[in-house]
């Protein structure tokens, strides 16, 4: 299967980048691998290298690791809405029964299209803001993969066909890698944010989700800010012909996606319209779509409380006067009952709402003064709800076993 998924992925982008719509051409650029390659013998782009051979991974996260950032403390001090503080202790679990592959989103400020396997501050940072609480519930895995990099988004003429599968590749290899050696039959829950959720859905679309013997070990796929596709008013097909999403908080062999908004996503939003959004590998369809919108604070439906995390390294300089002081001195900060989240659909976007019903920090005007409003609360999408991804993991898994 894997020595078909290159060739079926160059046929799909070469028809996505040859007859996309001329609505989303614009907004689609920083993603859309180019139809300048041609000829199977350009192999890879210059500069770029392939995927880690299976047996030499290069791990940022694994059980065991040394200077393994999805270890450690999980320790977060509570501040609640009228600013009083809290510490709730919390560490990784000695022996979980199940594991989370995570893909980490476009991080790398390498200035090549795609990043080499160097593990930077870049990639070590965002493995602790948005991987290392899932340690409670699960062995964490997390691969380094040539990603398509920051500046390879600046600057869309860098970003062809073949970088973009150099990068589809990294991820897949390594996934051979912890099938070969770490799995052992346990249950999986992947996890991706942005480019890391893309690359996880062409991974599950290749390997699993027409695969019954792999699809049994799947707990749950955390595909956040990735912009998965379902027919409109439907909970699969599109993107996964076999794994629905996700129902409820015991239900397994799911999805949970959403892209997190303030408000309405603008016409020319990226995330939450199908038309507009930004998309690595996916196929044309022949039915109307929608993305796809699954609550993590309720995923039966309705709106729920929201449980956000963030680490205090960094916290100063991203809230600014508007951060606590003296400044906590655990590893992570929670802001509890002060956000919920509800599913909307609405002008032809779906989108996950973000309000703000209490406290003093609204940390979505935060997101709102970095990011384009194309983008919406993208930046934050795992973050606004990681206390509730990390409780629906552990009911899951109590589900799967």
């Amino acid at each position: 299967m894997r020595r078909s998924i290159l060739f079926l992925l160059l046929a799909v982008a070469l028809a996505a980048a040859g007859c996309g719509s001329s609505g989303a051409a614009a907004t689609r650029t920083s993603w859309a691998p180019s139809s300048g390659v041609s000829g199977a013998a350009a192999a890879f782009p210059s500069g770029a290298s392939p995927a880690a051979s299976p047996d030499k991974t290069v791990w940022l996260c694994r059980p065991g690791l040394a200077k393994n950032p999805c270890a450690g403390s999980l320790d977060a001090t509570a501040i609640d809405a009228a600013g009083k503080s809290t510490v709730q202790p919390a560490t990784p679990a000695a022996d979980p029964p199940i594991d989370c592959f995570y893909v980490y989103p476009t991080v790398s400020n390498q200035k090549t299209a795609n990043a080499n396997l160097t593990i930077d501050p870049q990639e070590r940072s965002v493995a602790v803001a948005q991987a290392a609480q899932f340690s409670q519930v699960c062995r964490v895995y997390a691969p380094m993969y040539p990603q398509l990099t920051l500046s390879a988004i600046a600057t869309p003429s860098k970003i062809n066909l073949l970088s973009a599968l150099s990068a589809y590749v990294g991820v897949a290899s390594a996934f051979d890698d912890y099938m070969a050696h770490y799995n052992n039959g346990r249950g999986i829950v992947f996890i991706g944010h942005s480019q890391g959720a893309m690359m996880l859905t062409a991974l599950l679309t290749a390997d699993i989700d027409s695969n019954p013997a792999v699809r049994r070990l799947l707990v749950s796929a955390l595909l956040l800010g990735g912009n998965i596709r379902v027919p409109i008013g439907e909970s699969v097909g599109g993107d996964f012909a076999n794994i629905p999403a996700c129902a409820s908080s015991t239900q397994t062999g799911c999805v949970v996606a959403y892209s997190s908004f303030a408000r309405t996503p603008p016409a020319n939003a990226l995330f939450g319209r199908v038309a507009t959004a930004i998309n690595v590998f996916g196929a044309k369809s022949t039915v109307p779509l929608q993305i796809l919108c699954v609550n993590p604070a309720a995923p039966g439906g309705g709106t729920g409380t929201l449980q956000p995390y963030l680490p205090t390294d960094g916290l100063a300089s991203f809230l600014g006067n508007s951060a606590p002081k003296p400044l906590p001195k655990t590893p992570f900060v929670t802001w509890p009952n002060q956000y919920t989240a509800h599913c909307v659909t609405s002008g032809g976007a779906t989108w996950l709402q973000i309000d703000h019903t209490s406290g003093g920090v609204d940390l979505r005007g935060k997101v709102a003064a970095v990011e384009a409003a194309t983008w919406g609360l993208h930046l934050m999408d795992v973050n606004f709800a990681l206390g509730n991804l990390v409780d629906l993991v552990r009911s899951e898994s109590a589900a799967f076993h």
